[in-house]
Order: structure tokens, then C-alpha cells, then sequence
């Protein structure tokens, strides 16, 4: 009974895992999808909060920001790229725990996952938010959106490293 009981844990964990990681998969995809296809709307974006046009304008802050056309572009496509190898690698992930391969799934979704929230997390709430004060602008405020993505992934990484149950030690213990 309490070995069904650890497979049936298993199980439940492991598809817990395979789905939420396949949801944001799903989501960068979407993400890089959509920057690529509708390249200027979220181009629009960096380029304000990067040129920090929106915000307060303090004297103190301004000499943070970038007015290069070219250095805002370069950006924009390092952060479309950068969500496209993160899809990648979380499609990968996602593979990985369909096929039962734990081990595996859990090493390359903790590399989509910590892809994905060094982007909103580093990238955009604390790089964008408070280095180029995206928190003051009314028009151009990507923070909470960041969050929300930082915290789903922050949630997935725990879920993807939950002890099975089975003895094995969860990835990265040592052991």
C-alpha cells in the first residue's frame, strides 16, 4: 500500500511538474513569438524605458539613460533572444519529464526556469525598474507583469524540485 501510495506521489508529481513547466514554455514561446512577429510594439517599450522619457526626470537619474538607437535595439533583440533560447530549453525540459527522464527534466527546466527569472527578475525589476526607473512611468511600467512571470516561474522551479518520495535525492543535492 505505501508503495502505491509513493508511485501514485510520483506520478502526480511528476505531471505537476511536466505541465507547469510546459506552461511557461508555452508562455516564452508566446513571448519571443510575439516580439518577433510584432517586432516595433514591445521594441516601443525598451526603447522608453531605456531612454527613460517617462519617468520623473530627475537630474540625479537621467545620466542612466540610453538615447542610443542602436544600443536600445541591441537590447531588444539580446532580450528576444534570450527568451527564445529559454523556450527552448523549458520545450526541452518539458520533453524530458513526458519521457520520465527526472533527472534530466529537473536539470534543463531549472535552466528555463532561472533563464526565465534572471529576464524579469534582474532584467526587468531591478535592471528596468530601478536602474532605469521604469516604476515612475505611467505609460511604459512592465514591473508587475515581470513579477508575475518571476514569481509563476519561482513557483514551477520549487514545484520541478519537490523530493519524489522514491529515496533518490532531488537534483543538485550532492548525493
Amino acid at each position: 500500500m505505501a508503495a502505491m501510495a509513493t508511485t501514485t506521489s510520483r506520478s502526480v508529481l511528476s505531471l505537476a511538474a511536466t505541465l507547469l513547466t510546459g506552461t511557461v514554455a508555452l508562455y516564452m514561446a508566446l513571448v519571443a513569438f510575439g516580439n518577433i512577429t510584432d517586432f516595433g510594439t514591445n521594441q516601443q517599450f525598451v526603447q522608453h524605458v531605456l531612454a527613460m522619457d517617462t519617468t520623473f526626470k530627475d537630474d540625479d537619474l537621467m545620466w542612466r539613460a540610453v538615447t542610443s538607437k542602436g544600443l536600445q535595439d541591441a537590447a531588444y533583440v539580446a532580450i528576444i533572444v534570450w527568451e527564445t533560447v529559454a523556450a527552448l530549453v523549458l520545450v526541452y525540459g518539458t520533453w524530458l519529464w513526458a519521457r520520465g527522464d527526472r533527472a534530466g527534466a529537473r536539470r534543463f527546466s531549472t535552466y528555463g526556469l532561472l533563464m526565465v527569472m534572471l529576464l524579469f527578475g534582474a532584467g526587468f525589476i531591478a535592471i528596468g525598474g530601478e536602474w532605469f526607473a521604469m516604476w515612475q512611468s505611467g505609460d511604459w511600467n512592465g514591473l508587475d507583469a515581470a513579477t508575475r512571470a518571476f514569481l509563476f516561474s519561482g513557483v514551477v522551479l520549487i514545484v520541478n524540485h519537490l523530493p519524489t518520495g522514491d529515496g533518490a535525492p532531488a537534483a543538485g543535492s550532492g548525493r
